[in-house]
């Protein structure tokens, strides 16, 4: 393998910097420094992730190397359960930030064929991108942890639409429905949804670890007893009870601001 950097200016030494999230290349590798071209080098920009696997890692630049020959792109966005560390996910979130149409299918097909993962592809122009993360809370959290082929813009301002935040938590109504039947993992995603909505609407930051300590506080549970399918009836009072009272006030804001309007 190699890798290509750039060399820094020290106060005593020059110095050469690598990404610690890297394939191969350990502490205390010999290797040989040689001058290269000048040219333009494309590497991922990583957020909140400290540190990632090197099988990941190969999985990433294969992705950004597949969707970079297929087509041209305004950014590759890799997100989701794939980034957390293990190997516990079940697909690998790509978000395509890509002016005109997109065969998503034929797309994810090749990249599925290639690797031999399951993919969920989802493509989206610029000005889409910058409204999704205006209006909705998930796309927030999901873009707090993720990686990119080109640097994000800063998130912009939320804007609170109490009628399209009325729409997005209706999907955690269905932990109350389907509580008996669902698994720890669909519990999870579910509580998610409803909490992130929630601090989104306190204009807090949304990160998973905020998400998971609101959670654990709100409804005085563990993560992990949560994604392991282990909570009781008490937890479906309390989280009944939040979902009620949190949508009542969804739905009064949404009349204000309708009539506002």
């Amino acid at each position: 393998m190699e890798i290509i950097s750039k060399i820094s200016k020290g106060t005593k030494m020059d110095q050469i910097y690598i990404s610690k999230n890297r394939q191969g290349l350990d502490i205390g590798t010999y290797v040989k420094i040689i001058p290269i071209e000048e040219t333009i080098i494309k590497r991922p920009y990583f957020y909140n992730i400290k540190e990632i696997e090197p099988i990941k890692l190969e999985i990433i630049n294969k992705i950004f190397n597949t969707l970079e020959k297929t087509l041209k792109s305004e950014n590759i966005i890799i997100t989701g359960s794939f980034l957390e560390k293990g190997f516990n996910f079940n697909d690998i979130d790509i978000l395509l930030i890509k002016e005109g149409k997109t065969n998503e299918k034929n797309i994810q097909k090749q990249i599925e064929d290639s690797l031999k993962i399951k993919i969920h592809l989802i493509s989206m122009t610029e000005k889409e991108f910058r409204k999704a993360l205006t209006l909705d809370p998930i796309w927030r959290l999901a873009v707090n942890k993720s990686v990119s082929i080109k640097r994000i813009p800063p998130l912009p301002r939320i804007k609170l639409d109490y009628k399209y935040l009325d729409l997005q938590q209706l999907k955690s109504n269905l932990l109350l429905v389907n509580f008996n039947y669902s698994s720890g993992n669909e519990k999870y995603k579910l509580v998610r949804n409803l909490i992130a909505i929630y601090l989104f609407t306190q204009n807090k930051k949304l990160t998973k670890k905020t998400v998971e300590k609101e959670i654990e506080k709100k409804f005085n549970i563990e993560i992990d007893d949560l994604n392991k399918n282990i909570v009781s009836k008490d937890f479906l009072k309390r989280y009944k009870s939040f979902y009620n009272n949190f949508e009542n006030k969804i739905i009064k804001n949404a009349a204000k601001q309708e009539k506002a309007d």
